[in-house]
Formats: C-alpha cells, sequence, structure tokens
C-alpha cells in the first residue's frame, strides 16, 4: 500500500484527519522503502547464491563451460539491478529527508541499494561486454602457467625460485616468463579499461575510477591527500629500509646495488620483504599443518572457523586459480577460502588473512541483521581486520604460545621487529604505485602506461628499471583486471588494523608490540561486539570510531613504524 498510498498523496487525495500531516511522509517512505527492499530481495537472493556458487566453481575448475555459466548468471543479476523504475524508487527515497530519521537501518539499506543499482544503469549491451572481456581475462589468468626452461611452473615454484634461487640467470627466466601474461591480456584489458570509462562517464563520473572510489563511500581528493600523507611518512624510513636490503641482496648475487634488478627481490611485485634478516622463518612452517593452525587460533579467541574450513579448497589442482580470496556464498553463514596452500611463512600468513575475513561475515555478524546489512562495513575494515592478523605470523611469542618451538627466539624477535616495519613500509610503498597508477589510467588511457608503471615504481620503490624493457607489466596484477581501483583499499585497511590492534592492547592491558592474541577469548568477544554486530548499518569512517574512538589516521601506523 505504501507505494502507491504516495502516489494518491501527490495526486491531493482526501486522507483520513485521524492521520496527522507531521507523520504522514514519514510513514510513508517508510512503506515505500520496506516496499522496494521486499521487491530487491525477492528478485535477487538466490540468484546471487547461484552466482556465487558459479563463480566459485570457475576458480576451482578453469574450465570454459564454469567460465560461460559464471559469466551468464553475473549478466542475468546486471539485468536485474538494470530495473531503472525500481532505480528511480531508490534514487527518490535516498534523497527523502524523512527515511533516515524515521528508521536509519532502512535508510541504510535504501543506500547500499543506490550504490549497487547505480552503475547497473549503463547499457544493458555496454554491460554485458563488460562481463565477457572480464571473464575471459579472468579465465587466462586462472589458466596461465609461466615457462621456465622448458618446463610449466605454478604461481608456487615461481615463488620458490625468487625466494630462494642464487641464480640470477634462472631468477630472470622465471621473473620474464610471469610477466608474459600481461601481453595475453593487454589488448582485453585495454578495451575494458575504455569500457569502464564510457559507462562511468554515461553515469556522470569522469572516469571510472571517480566512479569506484564515490561508490564506495570515498571521497578521490581526501584519499589522494591521505596517500600524500603516507608518501611524506615512509619515504625516508622506506629509502633506509631498501639500502640495507640492497646492501644484503647485493652480498647474496655478488652484484653491486646499482645492478639489482627487480628479479633478485622476493616477490614479482616487491610488494613483500625479502629473507635477508638472519632467519629463515620458511623452517619453522616447513612441518605445521597450516589449516590445522588457523583452525586452532581463531578457536582460542572464541571465534571458531572448523565449518568454513571443511567447505573451503585449500590446495593446488589443475586450472584451479593460483590466488587466493574468501567468498560469503549466501549471507546465511556459507563462507568458503581458495587457497593454494604451501607449508611456509606466506600461506601461513595468507591462511590468517583470508579466515580472518570468514570471521567478518555472515558467520558472526548477526543473523538479526537484515539481509542487506549482513556483511562487512567496507573493503577497508575487512582488509584491516585480516592485516591485523596476518602479522602474527613473524612473532616468536605467537608461535610459542601456539605450541610451536621456536630454535632462536630471540635472534627472531630482533629479525621479526625489522621484517615488520620493513613488510609495512614496502607494501606501503607498493600500494603507491597501484594507486596512482589506476588512477592516472582511468584519467587517460591513451598515454603509455608501460612507461608510466615504470616510472611509478622507480619512484615509489626504487627499483631499476630494466633495460630497453617495453611490456604491459601492469596487466599482470590481477586486481588491476578483476579488483579494479580496489587496491588502496588494502593501505587503509593497514591503518585501520593498526588503529584496531592498538585498541586491543588498550583492552588486554598491554603494549601494542606485545599482542599476539592467543588464548584471549577477549579478542574475539570484542570483535563480535564492536566490529560485527553492526554489519554494514554503519558507513565505513563512523564504524572505526565506533570500534576505536577515533576516526580513521596515520596515527597508530606511524607508531608502528617506530
Amino acid at each position: 500500500m505504501g507505494h502507491w498510498y504516495f502516489r494518491g498523496i501527490q495526486r491531493g487525495i482526501f486522507l483520513s484527519m485521524a492521520l496527522s500531516a507531521s507523520t504522514l511522509p514519514a510513514a510513508t517512505s517508510v512503506n515505500r522503502a520496506k516496499d522496494v527492499i521486499h521487491d530487491h530481495e525477492s528478485a535477487v537472493r538466490q540468484l546471487q547464491k547461484t552466482a556465487n556458487l558459479a563463480w566459485w566453481d570457475a576458480n576451482l575448475s578453469g574450465k570454459e563451460a564454469d567460465f560461460t555459466r559464471k559469466e551468464n548468471l553475473q549478466n542475468q543479476l546486471d539485468a536485474v539491478l538494470h530495473n531503472q523504475k525500481r532505480f528511480r524508487e531508490i534514487e527518490s527515497l535516498k534523497n527523502d529527508a524523512f527515511l533516515p530519521g524515521e528508521s536509519p537501518l532502512l535508510a541504510r539499506q535504501i543506500e547500499l541499494l543506490y550504490y549497487a543499482y547505480q552503475p547497473a544503469q549503463m547499457d544493458a549491451e555496454l554491460n554485458r561486454q563488460l562481463n565477457a572481456k572480464s571473464n575471459e581475462i579472468e579465465k587466462v589468468f586462472n589458466t596461465y602457467r609461466a615457462e621456465v626452461a622448458g618446463k610449466s611452473y605454478t604461481a608456487n615454484e615461481i615463488g620458490e625460485v625468487l625466494k630462494n634461487s642464487v641464480d640470477s640467470v634462472l631468477r630472470k627466466e622465471a621473473w620474464e616468463s610471469s610477466k608474459k601474461v600481461g601481453k595475453l591480456v593487454e589488448k582485453d584489458l585495454l578495451d575494458l579499461v575504455r569500457l569502464r570509462n564510457q559507462a562511468a562517464k554515461n553515469l556522470g563520473y569522469a572516469n571510472f575510477h571517480a566512479m569506484q572510489l564515490a561508490l564506495n563511500e570515498q571521497d578521490s581528493y581526501e584519499v589522494l591527500h591521505l596517500f600524500d600523507e603516507l608518501d611524506a611518512l615512509t619515504r625516508g624510513p622506506f629509502l633506509k629500509v631498501k639500502a640495507e636490503i640492497d646492501a644484503r641482496l647485493s652480498e647474496r648475487f655478488h652484484l653491486t646495488p646499482k645492478a639489482l634488478m627487480p628479479w633478485h627481490y622476493s616477490d614479482l611485485f616487491f610488494q613483500e620483504v625479502p629473507a635477508v634478516f638472519s632467519y629463515n622463518p620458511d623452517e619453522i612452517y616447513r612441518n605445521l599443518d597450516i589449516a590445522d593452525f588457523t583452525r586452532r587460533f581463531y578457536a582460542s579467541i572464541g571465534l571458531p572457523v572448523d565449518d568454513m574450513l571443511t567447505r573451503s579448497s585449500l590446495y593446488e589442482q589443475p586450472g584451479k586459480s593460483p590466488h587466493a580470496f574468501c567468498t560469503d556464498i549466501d549471507r546465511e553463514g556459507d563462507v568458503r577460502v581458495l587457497m593454494n596452500v604451501k607449508p611456509n611463512q606466506q600461506w601461513m600468513s595468507t591462511s590468517l588473512h583470508e579466515f580472518g575475513h570468514s570471521i567478518y561475515s555472515s558467520k558472526y555478524i548477526p543473523t538479526s541483521l537484515p539481509y542487506l546489512l549482513r556483511g562487512e562495513a567496507h573493503i577497508l575494515t575487512t582488509e584491516g581486520l585480516a592485516m591485523m592478523f596476518q602479522r602474527l605470523v613473524r612473532k616468536s611469542a605467537w608461535l610459542r604460545e601456539m605450541g610451536v618451538r621456536v630454535p632462536n627466539p630471540a635472534s627472531m624477535d630482533v629479525a621479526e621487529k625489522k621484517m615488520m616495519r620493513a613488510e609495512l613500509l614496502i607494501f606501503s610503498r607498493w600500494t603507491q604505485v597501484i594507486f596512482r597508477f589506476e588512477k592516472s589510467m582511468y584519467e587517460n588511457p591513451d598515454q603509455d602506461l608501460n612507461k608510466l608503471w615504470w616510472d611509478l615504481v622507480e619512484k615509489y620503490q626504487g627499483l631499476n628499471r630494466p633495460a630497453g624493457r617495453n611490456a604491459p607489466d601492469y596487466a599482470t596484477k590481477i586486481h588491476v583486471v578483476v579488483a579494479p581501483c580496489y587496491y588502496h583499499n588494502y593501505q587503509m585497511g593497514e591503518l585501520f588494523a593498526s588503529q584496531v590492534h592498538h585498541k586491543i592492547a588498550d583492552l588486554l592491558g598491554q603494549s601494542p608490540d606485545k599482542v599476539i592474541y592467543v588464548n584471549e577469548p577477549k579478542v574475539g568477544a570484542f570483535l563480535r561486539e564492536k566490529l560485527f554486530a553492526p554489519g554494514a548499518s554503519l558507513k565505513w569512517n563512523p564504524l572505526t570510531e565506533f570500534v576505536t574512538g577515533a576516526p580513521l589516521s596515520t596515527h597508530a601506523f606511524a607508531e608502528d613504524l617506530d
């Protein structure tokens, strides 16, 4: 009745005098909002679950048929969100001054629906083209395997070469072969960038990057200011850390620091710390059951993940995505993680990270919340929680509390302190590259993107550009393709991680550098009450204040760099 009741008011139909003029608009807004939300859920809920399962299957198998089904279901979902009549009603309710005061939860759901429906208002054929291009590129990434010395290498095997080999020729071949995926997807990616920009401009945005930030409730200028602040904060300390790393790598490879090339670092993008600080953490993790370790840790803080582990896919198999992610299938507790676990520190870190995402999901977000609010407040808040947990892997006290014998804990602790600081600095500089590259690429996709990429890598990471190299290395980072304009949220998540960690330290009465969480159910109770309970009912910055007592800032992160 709400919808037609509102139209009745517009036409001046006589209304009962028993209903006061002051309550009419608010009551009508509430009824209209309820109707719109009900209609949306009726159309989307089962379809979204089916599409999520198809996406999961495609990433497990890599099969053409599974990717085709995934694409078809995404098109069906987008067709529902393309409903222009419903979008106009959502837009009207979003601008309704009465709704937030009358029902904040309904107002928040309408707001989230607006951000879901607005990008789907693009031309339907354009949307299908976007989905087809993205699907094709994702398929290439999932099935591509580098070839080194005539042998096919998995992503894990390439990682082992870059971590452990002292053969510069082999390292270079492994690095260059991994980067060849960029050439395979370059044309489709550039087409995708232009199509994304076309869609964004048709919807009134300057470009796709600006649109993505706006739809994620972020202001482009504020994010840029934050990254400028982080650049100033980290530049000097990073250069000192990198000089120390380069000195040690020079000894290892018998080269001058100026002769070090990108393949001399321990990963494809220099987003991680090379293992140069006097201990090899992989020796500790080599004999550990990563999955069981993860299970025991989360159980110890009162947030068991056993059922999610059972539903997850943890190990390599042909055709499977070589990456890692967590997905909530239905907002009713079916939460899964995809990984390709090997017994080393990197995968222990990844496991803590992905299952950190898993607990911040419909597994522990209350089912009493409306369906639309049973999710994280924002990308950066779930990334922040995941990063907070993954930081534990370098702490000897954490390992000992988890029952692992650490051969030389004093040595590990000295190295850990250096490694943690280096890790925060290195990752911060890497996120500068991605954020600024994507911003510039969508502002001007016709520029020399190969040059832009290496200009930024040199400026923010201090890596040497390989002589004469002119290849689409930017296209080798899967996030640029399938999670565009997302990466800055990892760095904002690092700020959130530091801020929440310091709050937990206060709660436990410990200094932040001593907190290891193990066997502290207070940690789980705090997260349930402060972070999980609101779900998506609060925007990310009000939620940050609710959890930590202050807006998001660089303060706690800066303390962690000291």
